[in-house]
């Protein structure tokens, strides 16, 4: 009987792996292993991209690229890793429950947003942490046009300022403009905990973060967070209220709960901590990979983020190295010492940086220029062909 490599989840670092398996069996001849992804849809989702309009776009197929390679696609979520006995409870697509038996496990299950129990955040808030609450999101500010003028349907409060709550707001402009005209009066407010504009990027791409949100007119509250929202707005710590109709989470991000389920170590985010060839520790059998890892990038203490630059990359290695063990050679390190940054700043531009100190190397047009490319071609999967798609999957090639 063939032995079973079973990959939890689709996204970026699942693909990936599944990529990295089939190259390396497909260097050794070796048909001998069958490969699955087990997920709910067939597409790779770009999530990177979903603080823009038309999230419902931001979705690519990888049905016919999985069948290329021979990666078998199982449609379904999955709800239950049970260790001992190596096998994955999953609901298949009737809604009906199916037992799934591995040999290799490879967990690729991604994150989530992880809201706070604040009063009125479940039912009030917004955020474009998956598709489906982008494509809520957009819905909601169209339907503000239907609304009368007022300073709330006008007002975008955006709790958090990091990575995904300054491209959303610094893109809140100008949609709410062509959604409620050139001449409507727009406040996009960051609330923020830090002492400075952008403070958790670092000193010197704050300085970009502070010229564009200057130059787009988004306003940040600083040294304060949001306690609770309703439908007229927020309250913030100090006690100040906010009128503003619409109000979007983007902090809070954990590991998908299933990480709790392999026994082994996690880190403050929900992620299992895995060797230098991704394989959980304390696991002969199971690895982790994306979002749910806490992997070492380099021997200087940097550990990879909760970003598809790392998870493509993460992906390529572990799928590489599970392939490894079942063929007997020897596996390759998980190493990726380079790590930028391309932050999206609205119509203002973007900032590019090189390090984790995050040197400013482009701005403005240029680093929007780059940031383009990268949302809308090096992120996308390859297509389905496989000597293309084992190519773009070798683990020893780089991505930035």
């Amino acid at each position: 009987m063939k032995q079973h490599i079973l990959i939890l989840g689709a996204g970026f670092g699942g693909l990936w792996t599944a990529l990295g398996a089939t190259r390396l069996f497909n260097q050794h001849g070796h048909r001998d292993t069958r490969v699955s992804v087990l997920a709910p849809q067939a597409e790779l989702r770009i999530r990177p991209r979903f603080y823009e309009p038309d999230a419902h776009r931001l979705a690519a197929p990888i049905g016919d690229l999985l069948a290329a390679v021979d990666v078998d696609f199982i449609k379904g979520a999955a709800q239950a890793i049970d260790v001992a006995a190596k096998c994955v409870r999953y609901t298949d697509a009737f809604g009906a429950s199916q037992v799934c038996r591995y040999d290799k496990l490879v967990l690729a299950t991604g994150s989530g947003l992880a809201l706070p129990g604040a009063p009125g955040v479940a039912e009030h808030a917004f955020d474009v942490d998956q598709i489906e609450q982008a494509v809520r999101l957009e819905n909601h500010l169209k339907a503000l046009a239907r609304q009368p003028e007022s300073r709330g349907r006008n007002t975008v409060v955006v709790a958090g300022g990091g990575f995904t709550g300054i491209e959303t707001a610094t893109q809140m402009p100008g949609r709410l403009r062509a959604i409620l005209g050139e001449q409507a009066n727009i406040d996009v407010i960051i609330v923020d905990r830090g002492a400075q504009v952008g403070a958790s990027m670092g000193a010197e791409i704050a300085e970009s973060i502070a010229q564009a949100s200057d130059a787009l007119g988004v306003s940040w509250r600083l040294q304060s967070s949001v306690v609770a929202v309703d439908a007229q707005g927020v309250t913030l710590e100090d006690g100040q209220c906010i009128e503003a109709h619409t109000v979007i989470w983007t902090t809070g991000v954990r590991a998908h709960g299933l990480t709790a389920q392999v026994p082994g170590e996690r880190d403050g985010l929900g992620r299992l901590h895995v060797d230098v060839n991704l394989k959980v520790i304390g696991q002969h059998d199971i690895y982790a990979t994306g979002d749910v890892a806490h992997a070492a990038t380099d021997e200087l203490g940097n550990h990879a983020l909760m970003t598809c630059q790392h998870a493509i990359m993460l992906g390529r290695f572990s799928g590489h190295n599970v392939a490894a063990q079942v063929l007997g050679v020897e596996p390759l390190p998980y190493r990726q010492p380079k790590y930028v940054t391309c932050l999206d700043l609205g119509a203002w531009g973007a900032v590019y940086t090189e390090g984790w100190d995050r040197q400013v190397k482009l701005v403005r047009e240029e680093a929007k220029a780059l940031k383009t490319q990268i949302n809308t071609v090096w992120i996308y999967p390859p297509a389905a062909d496989r000597d293309a798609a084992w190519a773009a999957a070798d683990p020893l090639v780089p991505i930035a």
